[in-house]
């Protein structure tokens, strides 16, 4: 911990992906277009905005600042723009090259404003300001597939200084989802005498307090369904003597939810819409300023259950119905995913109830519940499900079920369709 030099404050971003595409809603026809298309952009412009605003020192990205190789220059000519308003202002920018703009990345490039410092990806550099008696120690990435533990490459702290590390890192300890580059543990980022660790590769927003203190801010822009809640950058202020005071900013400009709505108590579609309305009306209640982009997934235990899945359309212009009356400018629908079940038997009906009326529905559910003890008819069902998921990998994202199939345990998928397919031919008569 420094002992000595003045106050400080500083915002810390990281995986901002300018010009990246927002998926999962442009093949909407009630989309948000011109929106979709900006939405990083428009986003890092809040936190330039912010920073002026603020008077903060200086401003760290730790990485992902572009989402690869531009198709054309307008890309970094707006990051210019927005450092050219930064270097007005007297804010200086530390800026590091993570996975997605590392130099092998990277084809084209612009000469930056003297107020912007980028880390070298030969070995740590060391940007000082002395007037703050501040000193930000970095390491770009050369290559895309970074897979050294560059944080041992980084030098003790200076004396009589702060110390900040600025690096880009999948952290050992439960981040599967991120790639697994330039890994290396929370011990040895405190064991080195930083007084703050300004980390960027995992989208989430993480702190952790000790002899320093080591923060993910989290992705600037949720981009996917995958990406939700809020989004932003934090502020951290550092005294002489006291951990940093980290405070989150949320800067997102659409933001990605996943409404849960239980729909156990309806009886039918118009009751599953005021369940849906509801729910949505609730995700408002929080920075209700800010658009949303929602999936919306029904579940619970239902009588509509193979009503529900017959009716696809209906169902989903029932939902768009309710976005449109709360407010078509605050709401966009990403998809409607269908998480219900068919009521259980009651005791003494006999497995399936009344949907056995007929023999030849009561044969097929009979059929189906012996299919798992059938190791041909089930190995035949695997392989099926493999060259599927292999023609269409992104279904994975969507469907913890279809990522056990991919593995072989067919059970959650049986379980989830086959009550659908009997209730839709019980339905049928």
């Amino acid at each position: 911990m420094f002992r000595r030099g003045p106050h400080l404050r500083f915002i810390h971003t990281a995986d901002i992906h300018l010009d990246s595409p927002l998926r999962g809603l442009s093949a909407y026809q009630d989309a948000p277009a011109e929106q979709l298309r900006g939405a990083t952009r428009l986003a890092f412009s809040q936190l330039v905005n912010t920073a002026i605003a603020e008077r903060v020192d200086f401003i760290v990205i730790a990485g992902d600042l572009y989402d690869g190789d531009w198709p054309d220059f307008n890309t970094g000519l707006f990051f210019c723009a927005e450092m050219g308003r930064l270097q007005r202002a007297g804010i200086p920018a530390f800026v590091l090259f993570g996975n997605h703009d590392a130099q092998s990345q990277m084809t084209r490039a612009l000469r930056l404003p003297a107020n912007v410092h980028t880390f070298s990806a030969d070995g740590c550099q060391e940007h000082c300001i002395d007037r703050l008696k501040v000193c930000l120690h970095g390491r770009s990435f050369k290559q895309r597939e970074t897979t050294d533990n560059l944080a041992q490459t980084y030098p003790p702290p200076r004396r009589d200084h702060v110390n900040i590390g600025v690096l880009h890192t999948a952290m050992q300890g439960g981040y599967a989802e991120h790639a697994p580059y330039a890994p290396c543990t929370l011990e040895e980022l405190q064991a080195r005498g930083y007084d703050y660790w300004a980390l960027g590769h995992v989208h989430d927003f993480k702190l952790w307090a000790g002899p320093a203190t080591v923060c993910y801010p989290g992705n600037l822009q949720g981009r996917s369904i995958r990406e939700t809640g809020r989004r932003g950058a934090v502020m951290v202020t550092l005294q002489p003597g006291q951990p940093a005071q980290v405070e989150r900013l949320f800067i997102d400009v659409l933001r990605w939810e996943h409404a849960q709505v239980d729909i156990a108590g309806c009886a039918h579609l118009d009751a599953v819409g005021q369940a849906v309305q509801r729910e949505l009306l609730a995700l408002l209640d929080d920075d209700g300023h800010v658009p949303r982009a929602v999936r919306v997934t029904l579940q619970g235990e239902t009588p509509l259950h193979g009503e529900l899945f017959e009716r696809e359309p209906a169902l989903r212009a029932h939902v768009l119905a309710e976005i449109v009356a709360i407010g078509p400018q605050r709401l966009w629908l990403e998809k409607v995913n269908l998480a219900t079940r068919a009521p259980q038997p009651a005791a003494g009906q006999g497995a399936g109830g009344a949907l056995l009326a007929h023999d030849a529905l009561a044969e097929l559910q009979a059929l189906l519940a012996e299919a798992p003890a059938d190791a041909a008819l089930m190995q035949g069902l695997r392989d099926d499900f493999r060259q599927m998921l292999a023609k269409a990998p992104d279904l994975l994202a969507e469907s913890a079920a279809l990522r056990q199939a991919r593995d072989g345990d067919l059970g959650p998928v049986l379980d989830s369709v086959v009550p659908g397919l009997l209730a839709r031919l019980a339905a049928r008569g």
